[in-house]
């Protein structure tokens, strides 16, 4: 499988510090997150129902009266590429990984396309897929742009495929109230902004034959009676999402320039998380790491992903940190 962040333990063991002295920068998911009630007895004892509320709420949330509950939009991701024949596949480089993998694996032929090409080279396959806002550049995509895109694409019998899992702080940049439309799918997530990822809840919104072909794929069941009793509660707290829009934008804002101020300039990012594009991207998680703050690294480009830190005193450390390095003196590398 590839490598993903949030391997919390497995840095811990590495490093041979205890996973409680960590600050856990490397998933982009909000620290702050939605506050999780108990959940009923009974909802434990019973199997998962579709008329219990969840599906009203998402469609009331989303702007769309067509979707599908999934167990986290990796479920999709790995489930789309198997209900179409062999296609020629344009995947946005650098994304989320997990889509050009998911596709490859079902037999697709599939090319990476940087953001500047695609208006060049993304409607010219059979499907088009990309992250909005991408994961993990930051790079957004105008909705304008996106339907002309998908317009052409459908023309030919196309999808254009839109991870949008960390929108939901920018919600008007959405394709949400433009579905269901022929060969458009989204795909959202209660992971990064509800900031509940061990929930594994996502939803794909497209048309109704495209979700009765996906339902059909994923079985029964999908997603368990307490995930649909917690996510049904969270997304109709309206006062909760509109405060957690502000926080998160205004925490997106000052991690940029928390970054900035200490040499590390950002390339992108979103409310939840900012990308550095850096050489010495390796050097500086390892050192990071040995003050037991967990980043997340990519390869190609070398760059760093840093998620949001929770708290003061979280800041206060990120900050420690990052002056610690001294990057204004232009260390040679390690």
């Amino acid at each position: 499988m590839l490598e993903h962040g949030g391997r919390l333990r497995a840095a811990a063991q590495r490093h041979r510090i205890p996973v409680s002295d960590w600050l856990d920068l490397s998933t982009g998911v909000n620290p702050c997150s939605w506050p999780v009630q108990e959940v009923p007895s009974a909802v434990w004892a019973h199997l998962p129902e579709d008329d219990d509320g969840l599906e009203a709420a998402a469609r009331a949330y989303y702007g769309t009266e067509s979707l599908l509950a999934v167990a986290g939009s990796q479920a999709a991701i790995q489930a789309l590429p198997w209900l179409r024949g062999r296609a020629r596949v344009n995947v946005l480089a650098p994304a989320y990984a997990e889509h050009a993998h998911a596709w490859r694996r079902a037999g697709h032929q599939v090319a990476p396309v940087a953001a500047g090409a695609l208006d060049d080279i993304g409607t010219q396959g059979d499907v088009l897929v990309l992250v909005n806002p991408n994961n993990p550049s930051g790079e957004r995509f105008a909705p304008d742009c996106l339907l002309d895109w998908h317009a052409r694409l459908a023309a030919q019998g196309g999808w254009l495929v839109v991870d949008e899992a960390f929108i939901d702080s920018t919600p008007e940049h959405s394709l949400a109230p433009y579905c269901p439309r022929p060969g458009l799918f989204v795909l959202r997530s209660l992971g990064k902004f509800f900031g509940l990822p061990g929930a594994r809840l996502g939803f794909v919104l497209a048309e109704q034959p495209a979700l009765q072909r996906l339902a059909e794929e994923l079985g029964p069941w999908a997603v368990s009676s307490p995930t649909r009793w917690l996510a049904t509660r969270a997304l109709t707290d309206h006062g909760w999402q509109a405060a957690a829009r502000r926080s998160t934008t205004a925490a997106g804002q000052r991690l940029a320039g928390l970054l900035t101020s200490t040499e590390l300039p950002p390339s992108g990012g979103c409310a939840l998380f900012q990308w550095v594009k850096t050489p010495r991207a390796a050097d500086l998680q390892a050192r990071l790491a040995q003050q037991a703050i967990l980043v997340r690294r990519f390869d190609d480009p070398p760059s760093l992903r840093f998620g949001l830190p929770r708290g003061e005193a979280d800041w206060a450390r990120l900050e420690t940190a990052l002056r610690s390095l001294d990057l204004a003196r232009k260390l040679p590398h390690r």
